[in-house]
């Protein structure tokens, strides 16, 4: 059975940071594309990062510059490294899975088949 389980959450002082894990099993990851979303409360789900089997990465304007997606394939996961935290990152991140996409498609959650059961971060002082 194919799964991805979030893993890293927290709670944080801003500017500081946090490394959130993405673990599949049932699947390789590194012939998929594998997507970080976020949702606050009261707002709608967001894309975060993205990385194809290719290995290009798509970042949301709100984070570029600040996070950084990679993968690990000996370990079947992949990671999302947050740096320089705000208080608006607050959010559950969720991972999710795609056997393919356009690059267009990336932070684009409906482009999704598989997903975790999300991670809860928390960016305060």
């Amino acid at each position: 059975q194919l799964q991805l389980v979030e893993s890293g959450g927290g709670l944080v002082q801003p500017g500081r940071s946090l490394r959130l894990s993405c673990a599949a099993s049932g699947f390789t990851l590194d012939y998929y594309a594998i997507g970080w979303f976020r949702q606050a409360p009261g707002k709608e789900r967001e894309g975060v990062s993205c990385i194809r089997s290719s290995d290009n990465t798509v970042y949301a304007d709100s984070v570029k510059g600040r996070f950084t997606i990679s993968r690990d394939n000996a370990k079947n996961t992949v990671y999302l490294q947050m740096d320089r935290l705000k208080p608006e990152d607050t959010a559950v991140y969720y991972c999710a899975a795609v056997r393919s996409l356009l690059f267009r498609q990336c932070l684009q959650s409906l482009s999704y088949d598989y997903w975790g059961q999300g991670t809860q971060v928390t960016v305060s002082s």
